[in-house]
């Protein structure tokens, strides 16, 4: 189990918030974090599962895009808050479609957004998670911390 960190010493450490994943296996793969105060797209580029640090393609995400993109996080966390309290089941998530209109609205209107440029940087993120809940309206239980890839 990865070690648990309050937000208070992880600014002070330097790490940013995630506001939305979009992708995650064997640790997270697509998403909107914090980026020098500033939101930016993350996707994986290379994976160490030595420890718990990647190297991502990062590019800015505009604010209107970022507005949008915590917007459909709300949604899929308040669902996953729901089918947590075994009010709602797995075929009501929102991300196939045809279930919340507004998700599917968002999601096409974040698809060019989503795709990351030809002159993306190249960053390593280091990970620590904070106590609660995995995912929150506000955003994820972990935080990343960024460097430039060597």
């Amino acid at each position: 189990m990865a070690e648990i960190w309050d937000e208070e010493q992880l600014i002070a450490d330097g790490f940013e918030r995630v506001y939305a994943e979009l992708e995650w296996y064997d640790g997270p793969r697509v998403g909107l974090a914090d980026i020098g105060g500033k939101p930016h797209y993350f996707q994986i580029h290379d994976y160490d599962h030595r420890d718990e640090t990647a190297e991502y393609q990062v590019w800015p995400a505009s604010e209107a895009a970022a507005e949008l993109e915590r917007e459909q996080w709300a949604i899929f966390a308040r669902w996953n808050e729901r089918r947590e309290a075994s009010e709602v089941g797995p075929e009501s998530h929102p991300d196939p479609g045809g279930v919340d209109a507004r998700y599917d609205e968002l999601k096409l209107l974040l698809a060019p957004h989503r795709l990351a440029p030809d002159d993306a940087r190249r960053l390593v993120g280091e990970m620590r998670f904070v106590a609660g809940a995995s995912y929150r309206v506000e955003g994820l239980d972990y935080w990343f911390r960024w460097r430039p890839s060597r």
